[in-house]
């Protein structure tokens, strides 16, 4: 395809221009956002219903789905997608079910025993994109976790389509997972709604999930305003694919195709130390492929546009060039993967081998898909059952135990000029005699 740019050889110096994120300017979409944020804060389900008005063309009389909705889902969705359902969610679950574990008391010194407990965050949202698409893959993602944490109340934001409906599947996943709350609502306002709570939605400690850059831009806002704490920043979909010669350019444009439909803003990139020829045939298939599909072509079009090969001398280098990237996903398409997986130190989910597609982490493998992108795979990790949970700390001191350690924090404190923290030990060990 010769839309895609191929870089052959770049030098070490022109890495950082070439994986570099598209930026956008945000600050008129920050000044939006922020209006909607403070319309919401003042005027709650009224500003909603104007904002539905607005971007989903519709007069929302009730914000909340009613439970006959929820339960009529049922009937408008097939047994296979069901099954299928079934399927993912089985997987989904065992895989988070083994991230939970009771941590041990641990006695420090003698007299003196700490511990943590794990308590789930009572209050979350989750926003779940509407658009072109019903995406009940994460519903799935954020609702699975977020029950097994044991969070109390879950409220979920998903914008209407044209005629004020959620899609069933969507209604029928969130029911599945176990949760009531559903809100059609979407964009910045969701977002707002959920911080600080309207008439009709509750506000939250914590929301989650994917979006558009108004929503991201929302997300960030209220973060930053210490309203309420966020999974992660997020932006496009990403994927980066290395592969050596004996990748197969079949399954590679696949890989390039499938994510590329996500968003016209996806960020895809191809590294790899195969030859031009290898190349050319990659450029090929994706013609090919792209032909036989019927939907999407234009966001995909657009997103291949801003894609790019870039070839390199060694698979070490590859992988130097993948950990300044930080990639949401991490498609190793090479001989001996699993060696070279282990090499990686930045990315959101990896995928290992010539039969590990995106696609199956993104639906049914049992991994997480709501992952940090545009770089944070640096310094955050995917969403599992540890987001949805506050690490509480405990100790227990014995009179002992405050004895044999009193006269080390008296120094420390006294080091520091805190004179009542050494006094409030003092006290103690005063009584004591």
């Amino acid at each position: 395809m010769d839309d895609i740019q191929v870089y052959s050889y770049p030098s070490y110096k022109t890495w950082k221009n070439l994986i570099k994120r598209p930026v956008k300017n945000v600050h008129q979409l920050t000044d939006l956002v922020l209006s909607i944020i403070n319309n919401v804060k003042l005027y709650g389900d009224i500003a909603l219903k104007a904002y539905t008005k607005k971007y989903d063309h519709f007069n929302l009389k009730n914000i909340q789905v009613t439970e006959e909705d929820i339960d009529k889902s049922n009937l408008k969705i097939s047994n296979c997608l069901k099954k299928s359902i079934d399927i993912a969610y089985q997987n989904i679950l065992c895989f988070h079910q083994n991230q939970i574990h009771e941590e041990s008391k641990i006695e420090v010194s003698q007299g003196i025993t700490c511990w943590r407990k794990s308590i789930p965050i009572e209050k979350i949202g989750l926003y779940v994109p509407g658009g072109s698409a019903p995406l009940l893959s994460t519903v799935l993602m954020l609702g699975i976790p977020s029950t097994l944490a044991g969070c109390k109340d879950i409220v979920l934001c998903t914008p209407p389509n044209k005629n004020g409906k959620i899609h069933p599947s969507i209604l029928y996943t969130a029911k599945y997972v176990g949760i009531q709350k559903i809100y059609k609502v979407g964009g910045s306002q969701a977002i707002a709604a959920m911080a600080y709570g309207t008439e009709s939605i509750p506000s939250v400690y914590k929301i989650f999930g994917p979006g558009n850059s108004y929503v991201t831009i929302a997300k960030q806002i209220v973060s930053q305003k210490g309203i309420v704490s966020i999974d992660m920043p997020a932006g496009p979909s990403e994927i980066v694919i290395l592969t050596d010669e004996t990748a197969n350019p079949e399954y590679v444009a696949s890989d390039l195709l499938s994510q590329s439909e996500h968003d016209s803003e996806s960020y895809i990139l191809l590294v790899t130390i195969s030859n031009d020829f290898w190349i050319k045939k990659v450029k090929e298939e994706l013609k090919k492929q792209l032909l036989h599909l019927s939907s999407r072509q234009d966001i995909i079009k657009k997103s291949l546009k801003n894609s790019k090969i870039i070839l390199l001398s060694s698979l070490e280098e590859c992988i130097h060039l993948i950990n300044k990237v930080a990639p949401e996903h991490l498609i190793i398409n090479c001989h001996n993967a699993s060696y070279w997986g282990n090499k990686i130190k930045n990315a959101g989910s990896v995928f290992l081998g010539n039969y590990s597609p995106v696609s199956m982490g993104d639906y049914a493998s049992g991994t997480n898909h709501v992952l940090p992108t545009y770089g944070y795979a640096k310094s955050y990790s995917g969403v599992s059952v540890d987001s949805f949970l506050k690490k509480v700390t405990f100790q227990k001191i014995s009179k002992k135990g405050l004895r044999n350690l009193s006269k080390c924090v008296e120094i420390l404190s006294s080091e520091e000029g805190l004179i009542a923290h050494k006094k409030s030990i003092k006290i103690r060990l005063n009584n004591e005699l």
